[in-house]
């Protein structure tokens, strides 16, 4: 049994994988074109088009956004202060990892105002068409409601391992942890010390218990939704891989993530256990 077999034991009505490498997609399973809702992966697409806005000079990564004090770092990195889903704020911007769906909202309508264009369109026209992302809807709430297929996401899986919508040196940032010795409280696996985090990418670093697996490396870095999805990419293994399901995040998917992962991993990348501490 391949790696991506291994779903046919997963606990969910429907669900579907895609393992990516430099060269594209290497192994697939499950229903490719059907489309899932992607809940928290959303802010991976939502932070590509953060990035682009960076890097095209619409914005810095020092304007102003969120609550006093607070940057566009700083809401990238969910150290603005703002908690899960309410405007209410703890603390001063940079003082804690406080991961909040309210910052990405806040955070859409900041880009929309410097870019002039409403959110969606811009998501569109400089992430989706450019990687020909037919399929995906981003209509929704830009921190959690976007829905996509696994072929569409392997494209943009790709797009974080060999990058032409962002220059190399936008992703090298991105994946880079910011406010490094920040701690907080990652969903569904408790207080983290630190608790890793780039310019909207969650970073592994030494997280345990993590949603990837013990072979990831520490620079693997990615999103996991409550709707029981997840994108990873590995830059120290050279891969990447998306899993979307129909059921939402639980014990389940605690369980059965990280022998998941471990086994791409195994497979793909020959198993090598070094584990790079750099994040």
């Amino acid at each position: 049994m391949s790696a991506v077999q291994q779903i046919t034991g997963w606990p969910v009505p429907h669900a579907a994988a895609a393992v990516i490498t430099p060269d594209g997609v290497v192994d697939t399973w499950g229903p490719q074109e059907m489309v899932f809702e992607l809940a928290s992966v959303t802010k991976l697409l939502t932070s590509v088009a953060v990035l682009v806005a960076l890097q095209d000079g619409a914005l810095t990564l020092t304007t102003v956004a969120g609550p006093p004090g607070s940057t566009v770092r700083h809401v990238l990195a969910h150290t603005a202060g703002y908690e899960f889903d309410t405007d209410a704020t703890r603390g001063a911007p940079g003082e804690r990892r406080m991961y909040s769906n309210t910052g990405f909202e806040v955070l859409a309508d900041v880009v929309a105002q410097h870019v002039g264009q409403d959110f969606p369109s811009y998501v569109r026209d400089v992430v989706l068409q450019p990687l020909g992302m037919t399929h995906t809807d981003v209509s929704g709430s830009p921190a959690a409601g976007a829905q996509s297929t696994v072929a569409d996401l392997a494209r943009f899986a790709h797009e974080l391992l060999v990058p032409t919508v962002l220059r190399p040196a936008t992703l090298a940032a991105a994946r880079t942890t910011q406010f490094p010795d920040v701690a907080g409280l990652l969903p569904g696996f408790g207080r983290q010390t630190p608790n890793p985090w780039g310019l909207g990418f969650e970073v592994k670093g030494s997280k345990s218990p993590h949603w990837t697996g013990s072979l990831n490396s520490a620079r693997t870095f990615g999103h996991f939704g409550q709707s029981g999805t997840f994108l990873w990419v590995d830059p120290d293994r050279q891969l990447a891989c998306v899993a979307l399901t129909d059921r939402a995040f639980g014990q389940w998917a605690i369980h059965e993530w990280p022998p998941f992962s471990d086994a791409v991993v195994t497979e793909f990348s020959g198993g090598n256990e070094h584990q790079d501490t750099r994040v």
